[in-house]
């Protein structure tokens, strides 16, 4: 179908596509799921591991990378990818969302955000220019505009001062990136207004971009207003041009997603879950250290191949958990990253086949009915 050096669409199924990117570390097979690395390393899991799950690309920040070591470090160690010990695609945040959600005291301009570092207090400015000179240095396959993240909720004047200086800041982006094969996405804003996320996006598209995210989102406002505002973004984004949802999500939230036309998607849920005994399956959520599982000798989940389900027990991995072993969160890691890249390679497999609807449904019916919702 849609052909391009940068992405291409092989197929559709209404709004949901089986698309591709090609970025300079290698080929993304979309939709796809992106486990958070956000200081330099997937928590728990090494690159091997990552890669055996199936991950074909993950995501790191700015913000936190600039913070601690310094992209200057991570330059003079040979780039991103070496630092990570990652040789496939890296796509970095520009630390926007952290800039508003974990500085103490920051503050605002047109020229840019001013904030006390979370780390040691110390204040820096973040520009536009500043945050895409960072991103330029670690070396990412894919960077992303600085923005203002409007919190939720917020009145209207605030996120639209918040979108129209993010519009603002993405055009400054824009001209102030410099390294060639290195792409820069603009990023939607504008809460839980649609007629703010239209005018958004449409400005961004003006910009021509070689793709756009959708920021702002998975703030606290809920999946209605969430699909919300998909429903506004979405349509007025180019076809051809891939589609970002930033920090999103659940299984469910994946499934609903990829049929209103999202491709990619990160978030910390399945890493963050797996250090908390949780455990993502067909059937909903396990929760190791529940009592029910002291005798069990079945796997996570039997229907899974992966390192923890061939080796170990529910009972084994609640033990390991009420023991504080290390290597809990790292098997219930491996497991929830496989799950989820299972999900986003069925998800290919459906839309490619036109029964995207069909399995979209089965799966959500069968995972909300959860085995560990009813007994504590």
């Amino acid at each position: 179908m849609t052909q391009s050096p940068f992405f291409g669409i092989d197929a559709a199924d209404g709004a949901a596509r089986a698309a591709w990117l090609h970025t300079p570390h290698g080929r993304v097979d979309l939709p796809a799921f992106m486990p958070v690395g956000t200081q330099g390393a997937v928590k728990a899991l090494l690159p091997d591991r990552l890669e055996t799950a199936g991950a074909q690309m993950i995501l790191g920040n700015a913000y936190h990378l600039h913070l601690r070591p310094g992209e200057d470090v991570v330059a003079r160690l040979g780039g991103l990818h070496r630092f990570m010990g990652w040789h496939r695609p890296i796509l970095t945040d520009s630390g926007g969302f952290q800039v508003f959600s974990l500085a103490k005291l920051r503050r605002v301009t047109d020229d840019g955000a001013e904030f006390q570092s979370h780390i040691d207090g110390a204040t820096i400015m973040l520009t536009p220019e500043r945050a895409t000179e960072i991103q330029n240095t670690l070396g990412a396959d894919i960077i992303m505009a600085f923005d203002e993240c409007a919190p939720y909720p917020c009145e209207r004047d605030h996120a639209e001062r918040a979108m129209r200086r993010s519009m603002a800041w993405a055009a400054r982006c824009q001209k102030a990136h410099s390294r060639p094969g290195q792409a820069l996405f603009g990023i939607v804003q504008g809460g839980v207004f649609d007629t703010l996320r239209i005018e958004s996006a449409d400005q961004l598209v003006d910009m021509d971009f070689p793709g756009y995210a959708i920021g702002g989102v998975s703030v606290g406002e809920g999946d209605t207003l969430m699909y919300q505002a998909l429903d506004a973004t979405l349509p007025r984004l180019p076809a051809d041009k891939p589609r970002y949802l930033m920090g999103v999500g659940t299984p469910v939230n994946l499934l609903e997603c990829i049929e209103r036309g999202v491709d990619m998607f990160d978030c910390v849920m399945p890493t963050r879950n797996a250090r908390g005994a949780c455990a993502f399956t067909a059937r909903g959520k396990v929760r190791l250290r529940n009592l029910r599982h002291r005798d069990d000798p079945r796997p996570i989940d039997p229907a899974c191949d992966c390192l923890a389900c061939r080796t170990v027990s529910r009972g084994a991995l609640r033990h390991l958990f009420l023991a504080r072993e290390i290597a809990a969160a790292v098997l219930t890691s491996i497991h929830n990253t496989t799950f989820y890249q299972r999900l986003v390679r069925q998800c290919r497999e459906a839309i490619r086949n036109g029964r995207y609807a069909e399995f979209k449904e089965a799966f959500i019916r069968r995972y909300q009915q959860s085995e560990d919702d009813e007994q504590p």
